[in-house]
């Protein structure tokens, strides 16, 4: 049996321990409980008689949001986290990572909220657009390389969400019920590989229960799996609202409670220690932990830290780094000769979400760039004048967005009196004030009512749809007329509604292009003495006029016909993938479907492009000339798509997840009966879940085009049982453009075990070659992947026998085998 080695040492660690145990020994109870209480959505208080300046957080993973949720504040949206884990490659994590620490440093965080390596069990899952993977290898590589690259920058990282919390349905309340084995083999792996291979500064407990216990009061996962055996010594924050009972959670190895200022920690911690309920030394333990957190990101004075001012990376620019991961993770999955464009082709652009672009997921995952790339805009700059003609084709918004396009909003607040107290402005038609993010002069005592007010210009004729997200009293008026005045509500627990909600449609207005009206939405402002943070979120939205899609959908056909080749962009909306929710079917939403086979019809040479972050069904896959996946590319997406298209980069992504028919999925209950969910598939998620069924999917893990071909020529494994295996592939560029390509080593036992995968990744790397160009490239089988979770012995067990190393382009694109004994 074998244990997961201790983490390295950070650098002058013995010295900032030191200042550490110098801190907590100035510190009376009160202000080591009041440490661990957030003061309010994304902050610790400072506390000046040791030294301790207040330590920022702030929600990512694309982007650093930073502690307003605002416009007003832009951030640099890289794509997203299966766009970056579709790259396969750990050193552009790296990099991804060293561009969101500068971007921490500027808007003054300490903590990015990131990553997200819980795992892709099952497709329907709303929120896998911020996870990696289906494979916990891939992800724990990816992760690995984010982490390295934050913490470089002197920025400490939060892994998320830990564990077992990969479906959002009853997320605060559902008990996942997981095999010891599968928690090891799947769940706790990428965890684990981070935390020895990246040494991560903080850890997010998850809002779910896992076999009974709450994440966040989870002794035996906090304590003796990650700080224990693993060697953790980072802090534990719990997810926002997630510690429910102060001698739980502190005895179960959370040390901070977030939000603030109203959580179970601060005055309640410390009654639990007078009381006797909670030893001090553990109330130390935790307080310790964030002080070495505050050493290491340099806001505790007397202590180094970790990264000094002088070796922080190189700036990064940010719009050239999102473009190149954009076009690095766009996966080709079908191309029958339309890819590259030929030079003069002209184009058909198709598709709603080619003018208003969707370039990142729904939820805490969201930022706000200073601009948006869209495939218009990309394919408009980079073909010549004449060459491409744009038709909307079928709108895959079926329900209404946030106010944003024609838009120019302000807010007013005003007190009980109806007195202004304070404006601010609203780049879009969402008000998300968290704690003290307040217009300057408003405080929440005073805070009675919040106008959204200003114009709307319509680019269309036509009526348009108004309406509401969120709770509490709304009076709606546009153009002098008052369409809502009442009282909005809902039956959902979810605190979060507000922010993550339905929109609700209130009013429908007949508008004529470019003429402005003046709209209002007014909030009655409620803030509960009990709540566990004061935010102030609602937003007005907005629909533009619903035209007949068939008519839209002839339209765009006839403009296809037109032209030398069609690109039909389609996408998944804010009401399919986001935090808050799972999803009900992989179909794209609209009649999406109906005009890609309109397009296709209409011309053979038609492009697809498919703009999510997640898996959906392509019923079309096989009639269309090409498939090319972006999913949510960031802000740079459409010149990055341009890029591609034109054939200037090469599309560079593999699958990092299976795409399939979710009628073929093997795994995909993610609502529970009764509270419980049981993941009864074990150790079988993903491909190893499709390869056990037999079943076919759409495109299997790790597929990819590029613009070249490949010939593997030899594979030689040599290795030991004591330091894993190594498998020099040779690998040339037989076709006729220079081009990346990614090996993918597969484990096999030779015997088949139906206890086991038939194989699992083991290892991969990036090569590059021009053509004709032969790479050699050695491949390093770890330990574990010889290994499994033995329940009965409570250990790793290395399996001895004979295996396959399968290498190719994918997990059934396995073009050579080499035998090794172990």
């Amino acid at each position: 049996m074998t244990k997961a080695p201790q983490v390295p040492q950070v650098p002058n660690d013995k010295a900032r321990e030191d200042a550490v145990e110098a801190a907590l020994g100035r510190l009376d109870l009160d202000a080591k409980a009041r440490l661990l209480a957030g003061q309010d959505s994304w902050s610790l208080p400072e506390l000046p008689e040791i030294g301790l300046r207040s330590l920022v957080m702030s929600d990512g993973p694309i982007g650093v949001r930073g502690t307003r949720w605002t416009a007003d504040d832009p951030s640099v949206a890289l794509p997203s986290p299966t766009a970056l884990a579709a790259t396969w490659d750990p050193e552009l994590a790296h990099r991804a990572g060293v561009l969101l620490a500068q971007e921490a440093r500027r808007k003054g965080v300490h903590v990015l909220l990131a990553p997200t390596v819980n795992l892709h069990r099952s497709p329907l899952g709303g929120r896998h657009f911020e996870a990696y993977s289906e494979d916990p290898y891939l992800t724990g590589r990816i992760g690995a390389g984010y982490v390295n690259g934050v913490q470089s920058g002197g920025v400490g990282t939060t892994v998320k969400h830990f564990v077992a919390n990969d479906a959002e349905t009853d997320r605060f309340t559902v008990d996942n019920l997981v095999s010891e084995r599968a928690l090891r083999e799947l769940y706790l792996a990428p965890f684990e590989a981070i935390v020895e291979n990246a040494h991560p500064w903080g850890i997010m407990t998850a809002y779910n229960t896992v076999n009974g216990t709450t994440m966040s009061e989870h002794r035996y996962l906090v304590n003796e799996v990650l700080r224990g055996e693993w060697g953790f010594d980072g802090y534990n924050v719990s997810d926002w609202t997630a510690a429910r009972s102060t001698i739980g959670a502190i005895n179960g190895g959370l040390d901070v409670a977030m939000p603030g200022p109203k959580t179970v920690y601060g005055a309640p911690l410390a009654r639990a220690v007078r009381n006797g309920h909670v030893p001090e030394a553990t109330l130390d333990g935790a307080v310790r932990n964030v002080l070495r957190l505050a050493a290491r990101v340099g806001v505790l004075e007397g202590a180094e830290p970790a990264v000094a001012r002088a070796d922080l990376p190189a700036p990064v620019d940010g719009e050239a780094l999102a473009r190149e991961i954009a076009h690095r993770s766009f996966v080709l999955v079908r191309n029958q000769g339309a890819l590259p464009l030929p030079a003069g082709h002209t184009v058909a652009l198709v598709g709603a979400a080619a003018r208003d672009a969707r370039v990142l997921g729904g939820g805490s995952a969201t930022v706000f760039p200073a601009h948006v790339v869209s495939p218009l805009d990309g394919l408009a700059a980079a073909l010549p004048e004449g060459a491409l003609t744009y038709s909307v084709g079928a709108d895959p918004n079926t329900e209404l967005a946030v106010a944003d396009k024609g838009f120019v909003l302000r807010a007013v607040c005003r007190d009980a009196a109806g007195t202004v107290i304070g404006t601010g402005s609203a780049p879009s038609g969402q008000i998300n004030w968290m704690g003290a993010d307040l217009p300057d002069g408003v405080t929440h005592d005073r805070l009675h009512t919040v106008e959204l007010t200003g114009t709307f210009t319509p680019r269309d004729t036509g009526p348009h749809t108004f309406g509401i997200k969120g709770l509490g009293a709304f009076t709606l008026t546009v153009d002098g007329t008052t369409y809502y005045d009442d009282v909005q509500a809902t039956d959902s627990d979810d605190p979060f509604i507000a922010f993550f909600g339905d929109p609700q449609p209130r009013a429908e207005v007949q508008l004529t292009a470019d003429t402005p009206v003046e709209v209002s939405l007014t909030y009655g402002v409620v803030l509960p003495d009990d709540a566990a943070m004061k935010s102030v979120g609602f937003s007005l939205c907005h629909q533009e006029p619903r035209r007949d899609p068939d008519e839209l959908i002839a339209e765009a056909a006839e403009v296809a016909r037109a032209a030398d080749t069609a690109v039909v962009v389609v996408a998944t909306t804010e009401r399919v993938e986001s935090e808050g929710f799972d999803r009900t079917d992989l179909r794209l939403p609209g009649r999406q479907d109906d005009l890609v086979r309109a397009v296709a019809a209409a011309n053979p040479n038609t492009v697809v492009v498919v703009n999510s972050g997640s898996p959906v069904e392509l019923p079309w896959r096989d009639e269309v000339a090409a498939v090319l996946l972006t999913w949510f590319p960031g802000q740079e997406g459409g010149a990055a798509l341009a890029d591609v298209l034109t054939g200037d980069r090469e599309p560079g992504g593999r699958l990092p997840t299976t795409w399939g028919a979710l009628t073929d999925a093997p795994v995909t209950r993610v609502t529970p009966t009764d509270g419980q969910l049981p993941y009864t598939e074990g150790v079988f998620i993903g491909y190893r879940a499709w390869e056990k069924e037999g079943r076919i999917p759409s495109y299997p893990f790790g597929h990819g085009l590029g613009y070249t071909d490949w010939t593997y020529e030899t594979a030689e494994a040599e290795g030991s049982r004591a330091d894993g295996v190594t498998v020099t592939v040779r690998v040339t560029n037989s076709g006729t453009r220079a081009g990346r390509e990614v090996v993918q080593a597969y484990l096999a036992p030779t015997t088949p075990d139906p206890d086991r995968p038939a194989r699992r990744l083991a290892a991969f790397a990036g090569i590059e070659a021009a053509p004709g160009e032969t790479v050699e490239v050695a491949l390093e089988l770890p330990r574990r992947a010889f290994e499994i979770w033995d329940e009965s012995a409570n250990g790793w067990a290395f399996v001895k026998g004979s295996y396959e190393i399968q290498v190719g382009r994918s997990i059934t694109d396995r073009r050579l085998t080499s035998p090794i004994t172990v």
